[in-house]
């Protein structure tokens, strides 16, 4: 197969989904930047990504899917054509877009072989499965890299280093977070939900894991949403070391927060990768069930640690629900936590 080269062409990287999905995507730039350092990267996403796109030092440009898909056809194709792409990778597979992609005739088009509109929206379709691989998301994601060239797949120490990348932005944070972060002793967030994306370690637990780390002169702070908030709130700890901030934070204000303290604890959701990539110590709660348990989803970064209840539990083997995650003990969790 021909090697398209990307020096002085400008392309898309699509991947319309969360949070986590786009962090484990990113580092598919650092491999083109290198290999084409003149390459124009824009990111196609879902606008509550941005913020987390543009911390990213190798992207030159973030495009908001919703700009698009919500306009009359020939709108969409006008834009789309402005956007005078020479190529195109469908890392999350959308068939509007794949279809969008070959009408305005973007030269080179990549996406899986296991989508079947690929066929015919596709230039180039990579040949390889997610669900029964060992590799990392991370890891797959450069498979889409075949028709540039890339012949072997990066280390995950490889891609790892390619984290170093990402900046946390410089919002200013409200005042009665600041203030609690000049508390003594150390800071962690914990971010008990993940707005259903993952298995949960109950609140429960992290209610007495807040009791013990209080004991240790620890400042508390516990993150998510609004609506999140409403689901454990009345059960955080009213401790003046302990502070809640759900619904209060924009994903801006998040992002710096998150680099500013010692330790991050959470399951498999959008602010352990963003922890991950900060450099800060973090710590994910997983289940070993394929296809979504840590080899495949955990965090990059320097300092990421992982726990799992039992790496070869029986029911998560046999993909018979299961809850494991839930007997991780707060005492293993303390362990990480000096």
């Amino acid at each position: 197969m021909k090697t398209t080269d990307l020096n002085n062409k400008r392309l898309v990287i699509s991947r319309t989904d969360s949070i986590g999905d786009v962090l484990l995507t990113l580092p598919i730039c650092a491999w083109i930047k290198s290999t084409y350092p003149t390459a124009t990267i824009l990111f196609l996403g879902k606008g509550y990504t941005k913020s987390v796109v543009e911390c990213y030092g190798l992207v030159d440009e973030f495009i908001d899917w919703k700009d698009y898909e919500n306009q009359p056809k020939v709108e969409q194709v006008e834009g789309f054509r402005s956007l005078n792409a020479d190529a195109i990778i469908h890392v999350f597979p959308n068939k509007d877009i794949a279809s969008l992609a070959k009408k305005v005739k973007i030269p080179v088009r990549v996406g899986t072989s296991h989508r079947s509109y690929h066929l015919l929206t596709c230039t180039h379709r990579p040949n390889f499965t997610r669900k029964r691989s060992d590799l990392h998301e991370s890891q797959l994601n450069h498979e889409l890299l075949r028709p540039f060239g890339l012949t072997d797949l990066p280390t995950l120490e490889q891609i790892i280093a390619a984290t170093s990348h990402f900046l946390a932005p410089k919002a200013i944070l409200p005042s009665f977070v600041e203030k609690a972060l000049q508390n003594k002793g150390k800071s962690i967030i914990l971010h008990p939900k993940s707005q259903g994306s993952a298995r949960e370690w109950p609140i429960e637990k992290y209610v007495e894991l807040t009791d013990e780390l209080v004991q240790r002169d620890y400042t508390v702070f516990f993150t998510g949403t609004q609506a999140e908030g409403d689901l454990f709130r009345d059960q955080i700890p009213t401790e003046d070391s302990v502070i809640d901030t759900t619904g209060k934070l924009s994903l801006d204000e998040l992002i710096t927060f998150i680099s500013k303290v010692d330790y991050l604890l959470a399951c498999s959701t959008g602010p352990l990768h963003i922890a991950g990539y900060l450099g800060i110590n973090t710590i994910g709660f997983f289940v070993p069930r394929r296809p979504i348990h840590p080899g495949r989803w955990k965090a990059l970064g320097p300092k990421v640690s992982i726990l799992v209840n039992d790496p070869e539990c029986a029911k998560c083997a046999k993909k018979v629900d299961c809850n494991c995650i839930a007997d991780i003990s707060v005492d293993r969790v303390l362990e990480l936590l000096p």
